[in-house]
């Protein structure tokens, strides 16, 4: 079901909260808090508010929301918004080689930096995806911290226009 912005901005703190709650995964304190900043104007100051609502959480919170992504190809319970984007980007059919990979890197990712390997996946294939693993697996822990804020943003983002109706 999409929304309209003004549909948003007229709901009730509970109702805008259940409607957005997974927009940054299994985070809905995220949209809870926005809901006071309305009206918005535009998909794209929602998204701004609740980037802003993000960068202004402290390193426990902000960790607590990295630690809420599921790892890549992985079979775990995860938000349907992540099966819906992982399974666009052909990791919901792996081959057993491929399986196998992404689990080798999902845990090498965690070895090295403690959070699972977060990107946003839409504009990718699997073979992109793994390009960037092992690139990234090369970063520091403040890179790979920043990057992970920066990609949940961009998932948010996505999750957002698909969820707003444009009128």
């Amino acid at each position: 079901m999409s929304y309209t912005i003004d549909q948003l901005n007229s709901m009730s703190q509970a109702d805008f909260t259940q409607v957005l709650g997974d927009i940054f995964e299994h985070t809905p304190a995220i949209a809870h808090q926005a809901w006071q900043h309305r009206p918005f104007r535009d998909c794209a100051a929602l998204h701004e508010c609740m980037a802003t609502i993000v960068q202004s959480m402290n390193h426990d919170q902000q960790l607590a929301l990295i630690q809420a992504h599921p790892d890549l190809g992985s079979r775990a319970s995860m938000a349907e918004a992540s099966v819906q984007e992982q399974a666009g980007a052909g990791l919901q059919n792996l081959t057993p080689q491929e399986y196998d990979r992404f689990q080798r890197l999902n845990q090498a990712y965690r070895e090295r930096f403690n959070f699972p390997f977060i990107v946003a996946v839409k504009h990718h294939t699997k073979e992109s995806i793994l390009q960037t693993f092992e690139t990234r697996l090369t970063h520091t822990l403040e890179q790979e911290y920043q990057q992970a804020i920066a990609e949940i943003n961009h998932i948010a983002l996505a999750r957002l226009t698909t969820l707003i109706a444009h009128a």
